[in-house]
């Protein structure tokens, strides 16, 4: 079984990039987190970064045979169609997770286009909210849990259907 650990652009910065938002931690040492959680479940860890929208796609469609994904998609959340068409053609469930509380930011971070498509989301957990992630894929295989709606710091799906 493996699951796949996917962060878009400018996360490769995470622990010096605006640590006032973001914290300090590493992308490597929550990566390393991650992976040992999914070692306990007797799982893989594939973990991928990328600065561009078509890498993070061709990414998620290689693993098709994945259990589940994490996705933090950086800013594309906010901005990307296709990308929210690939994670909604993923036959596995995605979580998507924020580091901060988009919904308390900038009007513009507020909308994510893959919380319509997201099998769960953790919002504004800090890095911790990945470990929730892989803890929730691990727990729900195929995404079966149902959850309401996504507030600060609590999961909730979002539709798996595409209009």
């Amino acid at each position: 079984m493996k699951f796949l650990f996917v962060n878009g652009p400018n996360l490769n910065l995470l622990g010096t990039r605006q640590p006032e938002v973001y914290g300090r931690t590493t992308l490597g040492a929550v990566e390393t987190r991650c992976r040992e959680i999914a070692r306990e479940a007797g799982a893989d860890l594939i973990a991928f970064q990328s600065n561009h929208e078509g890498a993070l796609i061709d990414f998620l469609q290689q693993h098709r045979d994945a259990a589940g994904a994490i996705i933090n998609p950086g800013g594309l959340a906010h901005t990307s169609i296709v990308l929210r068409d690939a994670v909604a053609d993923c036959p596995f469930p995605v979580v998507e997770v924020h580091i901060s509380d988009i919904s308390a930011r900038e009007d513009f971070r507020r909308r994510s286009y893959l919380g319509e498509v997201a099998a769960d989301r953790v919002i504004g957990r800090g890095v911790a909210g990945y470990e929730v992630a892989l803890r929730w894929l691990i727990d729900n295989p195929g995404g079966s849990e149902s959850r309401p709606p996504t507030r600060l710091g609590v999961r909730g799906p979002g539709p798996r259907s595409v209009t």
